[in-house]
């Protein structure tokens, strides 16, 4: 079976220098918050090209802790995609703000800018573009907005770590940039993991303290915070894999390219870049869209090739946000493409063979060819 991504083959092939950083790890008798976790945000740091970068427990956390250290909170609306994992949402509404949807673009699957101006309200803070599948938003035209209106832009980049957009990297070019570090991210680690980005002095601070429990000073809490810190041993595997990261994510573009030039079946549609920028798209996930769609997922598991489905549900359907009133018809872009769209295997240490394989059997649908 060719996985979706298959994480053991990225392990196999670091496994010296992982096993090596995690037993330094266990040695040193420093589990929370030690040098390892210093030295990532500081590599992180001068990776991104931003001032500061904070480790948190994980992406959802990092999304909570970047909107209230935006002063995002209680009565607040804020601006985002429905197609989208559903922590971009949930994070809204655990701050206490309302998450006020905006439809996306049929291309790039991203928030459509030029609808974002017509949900603007008196009670609208921020916007929050994620930077779906590994493709950086149309950010011009989404600071043009918030500046217009003083709102303040979150980037939800945890599909887009060392994604691109005019010469800077995902993330650092609103006011403050979310990330995951889930396993099967680009930069992913071995368990939860996450980092808030920022330029800003005062939101990294407050973000620090929220981060560990509201304080600066062990004991001295100064507000109601969170207990949400990166892991040591997550750091130190971060740490060892941040070195291959711009590796990874050519190879990804690679393979985007051969998918792209290789898959011919009838009606089906391939993702659209949007950005320029050779970084533009990292290819978090290779993303296609087919009207029989569940035909040939089941066709494709029974060739040995996994598939997966994102999103299958928007999130203005879903049972969870129900009381924001929304109803099936209200944003149709995004409906239509969680009804037909499907992922392929995306991931640095697919074979030539199997890349083949994968555009061969998805060709063969059908007859099609």
């Amino acid at each position: 079976m060719i996985s979706l991504i298959d994480l053991k083959r990225q392990y196999t092939m670091l496994s010296n220098e992982i096993n090596e950083a995690i037993t330094e790890v266990l040695q040193s008798g420093q589990y929370i918050l030690g040098p390892k976790v210093v030295e990532f945000e500081k590599r992180c740091s001068e990776y991104l090209n931003v001032k500061h970068c904070i480790g948190v427990g994980n992406g959802t956390d990092a999304l909570v802790i970047a909107l209230e250290s935006m002063g995002v909170g209680n009565g607040d609306e804020v601006i985002t995609t429905p197609f989208t994992f559903f922590a971009t949402a949930e994070a809204i509404v655990r701050v206490g703000a309302k998450p006020v949807f905006v439809d996306i673009d049929p291309f790039s699957y991203n928030i459509n800018p030029d609808e974002i101006e017509k949900k603007i309200t008196p009670k609208t803070k921020a916007i929050i573009p994620v930077h779906i599948f590994g493709q950086v938003c149309d950010m011009d035209k989404i600071l043009e907005i918030a500046k217009k209106y003083n709102l303040c832009v979150i980037e939800d980049a945890c599909q887009a770590f060392g994604a691109e957009y005019n010469d800077k990297k995902a993330g650092t070019i609103g006011d403050v940039g979310c990330f995951s570090f889930f396993p099967t991210k680009n930069l992913g680690g071995f368990g939860d993991g996450g980092l808030i980005v920022t330029n800003d002095d005062e939101v990294a601070e407050k973000a620090r303290m929220l981060r560990q429990h509201g304080s600066k000073k062990k004991y001295y809490n100064e507000l109601i915070g969170f207990n949400s810190r990166l892991d040591e041993i997550q750091a130190a595997i971060l740490l060892v894999k941040l070195k291959y990261i711009d590796d990874w994510n050519k190879r990804r573009s690679k393979i985007a390219q051969r998918y792209n030039q290789g898959l011919k079946l009838n009606g089906l549609i391939t993702p659209a870049k949007t950005n320029n920028c050779e970084r533009g798209h990292i290819y978090h996930l290779y993303v296609l869209q087919h009207e029989r769609r569940d035909e040939l997922i089941k066709y494709l598991s029974q060739k040995g090739i996994a598939t997966g489905v994102y999103y299958p549900v928007p999130l203005h359907l879903t049972k969870a946000l129900q009381f924001l009133g929304y109803n099936e018809g209200d944003f149709k872009v995004a409906e239509e493409v969680c009804r037909k769209s499907f992922a392929i295997p995306m991931f640095p240490e697919l074979t030539e063979e199997e890349i083949e394989f994968i555009i061969s059997s998805i060709n063969e649908f059908g007859g099609s060819i």
